[in-house]
């Protein structure tokens, strides 16, 4: 393998993982578009498209960066940014001419191409945010005006605004799409330019407004009492309102009362965490957008062990992809587990007494059934199961796992490790009772 494509492959492997790391506007604005250059005596060169990334990635970033680098190549690595273009972005270059841009073409929003409603998956978690979504997309104004999503970082309420924002465009509507702290920065700039009046009339004079991260309005006295009034001025006149938060309406007692109670005039709609179901469907998705043939039981591996968010489930899918192409690997359970080794952090460690309990649990036992010599069809294979799992969630070796359920013999524990693991990809209703064990287990972890 050439030294850039080992670099490029490593660095989408990393990006993965920063990607759970950094919150969504920092990727965007300073990681998204860097690109890995070259990767030799554990230097390894960043692309970025002009210096002012490259100064501020080596001042904010250079540590966190190395760590994950570091963790990924298993070596101690010293990064360099250099000002370079990619295949992809053209190099950075200063024009002494501005580019004059019609007035209506200079105010649409960008949307990405990646989130419309088509691609969006939709499962129980999310069900009637999407419903709600939609049903603005096609009657602005009229159907749940304002429109409040709210829900953790990383499930989708940016998919959905912009996706509904792809269907007002195709109508001809005029759009302002913003997050809330671009909102209060322009407002600043306007204040301090004297052309507030500019400011007011760019968001009083559209016909859909979609604002993200409403929350950020916090503390920001000038930006409520001036949102407010935009606020009154679009839904008098029944132009559609899409906001979207980490937190409830009710919960933002750092906000005006009466602005408060605006937003929750509408429909506030909630997106929960995805279930495995809905996760798993998600990573199929993404590896289709990809066109990556990975095998399922790769794609139940990351669904089974990322429950953070969806953000959190492409970066562990682009680092097992990165990963098994370093390698020039088949993507495996083996490459899949080696690449994501040490890329989830937890809280605490997975104990045996949790892996005995889950089971336990789960066959609705007691700890005396495991240990004990009851040979019933159900009990056997709980206890089988706990073999399998404590080999592969610990480090226990035979002989102590052979401890922990009676004082079984190490060939015992490997015969019932050896029957779980030759039956559990042929036998679904057995896998999904090991997925649900798991899921438990790092429920708790």
């Amino acid at each position: 393998m050439t030294e850039a494509k080992e670099a490029k492959y490593i660095w989408e492997a990393a990006l993965g993982e920063l990607q759970g790391q950094v919150n969504r506007s920092n990727y965007r604005t300073w990681l998204a578009k860097t690109f890995g250059l070259s990767y030799q005596n554990n230097e390894f060169v960043i692309g970025v498209a002009n210096t002012f990334v490259a100064e501020y990635l080596d001042k904010n970033q250079r540590s966190l960066i190395e760590k994950v680098l570091s963790n990924i190549t298993r070596q101690r690595i010293q990064v360099q940014f250099e000002v370079k273009g990619h295949e992809n972005y053209p190099p950075f270059r200063k024009s002494s001419r501005r580019k004059v841009v019609p007035l209506q073409q200079s105010r649409l929003p960008l949307f990405s191409s990646e989130h419309t409603f088509d691609s969006f998956v939709v499962g129980s978690s999310n069900q009637i945010a999407y419903t709600a979504a939609i049903a603005v997309a096609k009657s602005p104004g009229l159907s749940y005006n304002p429109l409040f999503i709210q829900g953790g970082t990383g499930l989708g309420k940016t998919h959905l605004l912009h996706a509904i924002g792809h269907i007002a465009l195709s109508n001809n509507l005029l759009i302002e799409y913003v997050r809330a702290e671009q909102y209060t920065n322009q407002l600043m700039s306007s204040l301090r330019d004297n052309k507030i009046d500019d400011f007011r009339e760019r968001y009083r004079s559209v016909d859909m407004l979609l604002i993200d991260d409403v929350q950020f309005f916090k503390g920001k006295e000038k930006t409520e009492e001036n949102f407010f009034y935009t606020f009154d001025e679009l839904y008098s006149t029944k132009r559609q309102i899409v906001l979207t938060s980490d937190r409830a309406p009710r919960t933002m007692g750092f906000l005006e009362e009466r602005l408060r109670s605006r937003f929750e005039g509408g429909l506030v709609t909630d997106i929960q965490d995805p279930d495995f179901e809905t996760r798993l469907a998600i990573l199929q998705a993404k590896a289709r957008q990809k066109r990556m043939d990975v095998p399922s039981d790769v794609l139940e591996l990351i669904a089974m062990r990322v429950q953070q968010n969806i953000r959190a489930l492409e970066g562990s899918l682009n680092r097992i992809i990165a990963y098994g192409k370093l390698l020039g690997a088949r993507l495996t359970l083996e490459v899949a587990e080696q690449a994501l080794a040490g890329a989830q952090p937890k809280i605490k460690s997975v104990t045996t007494s949790l892996i005995i309990d889950a089971v336990l649990k789960s066959f609705q036992l007691k700890p005396a059934d495991l240990k004990g010599k009851n040979r019933e069809e159900a009990v056997a294979l709980a206890r089988q199961l706990a073999m399998y799992l404590l080999r592969q969630e610990t480090n226990c070796s035979l002989a102590e796992t052979g401890q922990l359920l009676g004082g079984r013999t190490p060939a015992t524990v490997s015969h019932g490790y050896q029957k779980i693991a030759g039956q559990i990809n042929d036998n679904p209703a057995l896998k999904q009772k090991v997925f649900e064990i798991q899921q438990e287990i790092h429920a708790t972890t």
